[in-house]
């Protein structure tokens, strides 16, 4: 073998060794992309579910089994948040799930039995203000017909938070 040929298999060594770091770099990239969609849609799943679960509650303590007809007679801005004595999971309206904490688990696999390294936890949280009639992204420190209720979702793994939103408001039919 001569110099040409000797410089030609180098040539072509560090041209494949080149293009399999690419391959194994792209792969890598790729099963990131995979992993961080699965968390993100998993994460939205759980904030919609925490949002009907909060929805499907009362308006305010005071409309729990009746009506009001003023915003004075709503929980004041300042005392959003579980009664004395409240605990989840027996919350009875929407503002006590102001502050409120949780971890929630995650089956990964459901094809395989519940244990710990088939189980995945994702940190839920929430808040819930009075807005303003005219822009939901106007906070009110009165009472309003309107609450604004913000589920935040984290993973360890997720380089965002999950952040979803929805006004409440209450209306009386009579």
């Amino acid at each position: 073998m001569n110099t040409g040929q000797s410089i030609l298999t180098v040539l072509a060594m560090v041209l494949l060794s080149t293009l399999v770091l690419r391959v194994n770099s792209t792969l890598f990239n790729s099963g990131n992309v995979v992993t961080n969609s699965k968390l993100g849609l998993t994460a939205i799943s759980l904030a919609q579910s925490r949002l009907e679960e909060i929805k499907s509650k009362a308006f305010d303590q005071n409309t729990v089994s009746s009506t009001v007809s003023s915003t004075n007679n709503l929980t004041a801005a300042s005392a959003l948040g579980p009664e004395t004595g409240e605990t989840y999971p027996n919350f009875n309206d929407v503002d006590d799930y102001n502050r409120f904490k949780t971890t929630d688990t995650v089956q990964i696999n459901p094809n395989l039995p519940r244990s710990g390294s088939n189980l995945d936890y994702f940190n839920d949280s929430c808040s819930v203000v009075y807005v303003s009639s005219s822009s939901p992204d106007i906070t009110s420190s009165t009472q309003t017909w309107n609450k604004k209720i913000t589920v935040f979702i984290k993973h360890p793994q997720m380089t965002d938070t999950i952040k979803v939103s929805t006004v409440f408001s209450y209306f009386v039919f009579r």
